[in-house]
């Protein structure tokens, strides 16, 4: 498949929209949920077994993906803010919860990964983080990305322990 240009177009998510998808251990999306298909302007056939990095935008720091495969690979629920790539070249931001599902025995089933609308506020900061997080990428790798991000969330009274809840408070 082949991926769109970006363009400046943004595709609402509003508050009552809760974007679903499950992934498989490599990431491939299982399952998508019709307002999945809608805001993204994928079907069901073109998003089944792709990596959800199909929906990645070049506005994405590599440093968010980093934490969250990290955290979740050991079990740890995510939220992050993610700003995704449309069929169309739009984009859509969201704040993504993601969670590892287990079966009754207690082994893998899939990752859940729910997501919601956010609000200007939690946008504006997310995207100016975002941006210097991407440069610094780019400059000095990803290594230099984590530690500018770990930096930013001292600046805030934060640390990676409590990442989940700050991302939840800069979405009021």
């Amino acid at each position: 498949m082949e991926r769109p240009v970006p363009t400046d177009v943004e595709h609402e998510v509003t508050s009552i929209d809760m974007i679903v998808s499950k992934g498989d251990a490599e990431g491939n999306i299982t399952y998508t949920n019709p307002i999945f298909m809608k805001i993204s302007g994928y079907s069901q056939g073109e998003l089944l077994d792709k990596p959800h990095s199909i929906l990645r935008h070049p506005d994405m720091p590599k440093v968010i993906f980093k934490y969250l495969w990290d955290n979740i690979k050991e079990g740890k629920d995510v939220i992050a803010y993610v700003k995704n790539l449309c069929k169309d070249g739009g984009y859509y931001w969201v704040i993504a919860q993601v969670r590892v599902a287990k079966n009754p025995d207690g082994s893998f089933r899939n990752y859940v990964s729910t997501r919601r609308a956010i609000t200007d506020n939690a946008k504006k900061t997310i995207s100016d983080l975002y941006a210097k997080l991407l440069e610094i990428e780019k400059n000095e790798g990803v290594e230099a990305s984590e530690k500018a991000l770990e930096a930013f969330l001292q600046e805030n009274g934060q640390s990676f322990a409590t990442f989940n809840q700050f991302m939840t408070s800069l979405n009021k």
